[in-house]
């Protein structure tokens, strides 16, 4: 595991599930995430937003939806570029909540600078409901001092 940036990745996430790696938050914001594909650059995952993360209405609270896009961003950064990457750049569109996929994608490579493309659309049908763009910095830090910022 020590050369694979895909494994690190997923240990990475995976740990941030269990609520071993941040600081909690992440772990309820993430509650129920499932890895369907990961691969080099690309990771697909489904999701049911969970209650705790959503507002008296029902919908998706917008920061719960944000943080889901910064972390699924960083993770799939890191597979790629085998760093940890601070972003540079953020913007997501909203528009729906619903029972999800989510699917990541490294778009650019421009050196210390990625491009990551995160979607989020309706399980079955496929609507896109909320696409975040993220260009990453890489920086020298490792998977632990990430966790403690």
């Amino acid at each position: 595991m020590e050369g694979d940036p895909l494994k690190k990745s997923l240990a990475w996430l995976h740990g941030v599930l269990q609520g071993k790696i941040g600081h909690g938050i992440e772990t309820r914001v993430l509650q129920g995430l499932q890895v369907i594909h990961a691969e080099r650059g690309f990771m697909q995952f489904g999701f049911i937003v969970p209650n705790v993360v959503s507002d008296v209405d029902g919908n998706w609270h917008v920061g719960a939806l944000a943080s889901l896009l910064d972390l699924v961003g960083a993770i799939t950064t890191f597979s790629y570029a085998n760093c940890v990457s601070t972003v540079a750049d953020f913007n997501a569109s909203y528009y729906s909540t619903e029972h999800v996929e989510i699917e990541s994608r490294v778009m650019a490579d421009k050196g210390k600078l990625i491009h990551v493309v995160v979607q989020v659309r309706k399980k079955g049908n496929g609507e896109v409901i909320a696409v975040g763009n993220l260009w990453m910095a890489s920086n020298n830090l490792t998977i632990a001092q990430m966790s403690n910022l």
